[in-house]
């Protein structure tokens, strides 16, 4: 692990870096809450039988049925067509919060994946503690033997 003197040449060089940083991070923090209080997304079903609206937080405020195809469904091929609908709409919305968020949260892990639960606790874990460990753990700290 490197401290401030290998980066920057002096304290105050390294103190202007990280409120430029801060900076950076309050205004992104900025753009997620606007994103999600002010973000819409509609999706529409591959069959085009409904529409689903979310707002940025990836809730759903509408579900629209187009024509009358839905009334034909067996309730298993609607409930289907729901569920994917839904599935991607959430998915855009997780997008468009982590294409605002920028780079990995924390190195190694996408806000994306995080939120739609693709990676695991363990996961994390290992990507946030490894880097302090060095080249010791490689397969992993938790509960694993360590490379000799």
């Amino acid at each position: 692990m490197t401290d401030w003197t290998d980066q920057y040449k002096s304290l105050e060089e390294a103190n202007e870096a990280a409120l430029a940083s801060l900076e950076r991070e309050q205004r992104k923090l900025s753009d997620i809450t606007k994103t999600m209080s002010e973000a819409t997304t509609t999706v529409k079903a591959k069959d085009r039988s409904l529409t689903v609206d979310f707002d940025g937080r990836g809730e759903i405020t509408a579900i629209n049925f187009h024509g009358t195809k839905y009334r034909g469904m067996a309730p298993a091929e609607l409930s289907h067509v729901l569920m994917e609908t839904i599935q991607s709409g959430r998915a855009q919305c997780l997008q468009k919060l982590a294409d605002v968020m920028g780079e990995d949260i924390l190195p190694g892990v996408n806000f994306a994946d995080l939120a739609s639960g693709r990676m695991n606790a363990e996961e994390i874990l290992d990507k946030v503690v490894s880097p302090f460990l060095g080249d010791t753990y490689g397969d992993g700290i938790l509960g694993r033997k360590s490379k000799d």
